[in-house]
């Protein structure tokens, strides 16, 4: 049995789009992965492509979903950080990773930001398969 996991943030452009690669590549022999944002926009992020390209992971054909094009009752819901509102979806466990949104800033800040998402990754990925993730 596969579980459904989904990376929400504000425009599906940035944190949640890698998160959503990375479980893919890591975990999909255990996740089916989605993605979404709670606001509409119209691309991924150049900047998070390029930086995930760097590590050989291919974003260019992603694009930006909405809360209602991803799967109700999810089992894990993993918020990057929502500013002022996060939203309420379906789900049996939920966590936050309160990620700065690394929008407007530099390469360098794409990369920071992919570093921690992909510790972040490595760490939920284990827990869940230790146990230590009750849903």
């Amino acid at each position: 049995m596969k579980y459904k996991i989904a990376f929400v943030c504000v425009h599906n452009s940035c944190r949640s789009q890698m998160a959503e690669a990375f479980a893919k590549k890591l975990a999909s022999d255990i996740f089916n992965v989605y993605s979404a944002g709670t606001e509409k926009y119209h691309e991924v992020k150049p900047k998070a492509v390029k930086v995930m390209e760097e590590i050989g992971i291919d974003m260019k054909e992603h694009k930006p979903k909405l809360l209602s094009d991803i799967p109700d009752n999810l089992d894990i819901l993993i918020t990057m950080g929502c500013n002022v509102l996060c939203p309420f979806v379906s789900n049996r466990y939920s966590e936050d990773w309160g990620l700065d949104d690394p929008s407007g800033g530099s390469i360098e800040d794409f990369r920071n930001t992919r570093g921690i998402i992909k510790e972040k990754m490595d760490k939920f990925i284990q827990d869940f398969k230790n146990g230590k993730i009750k849903l």
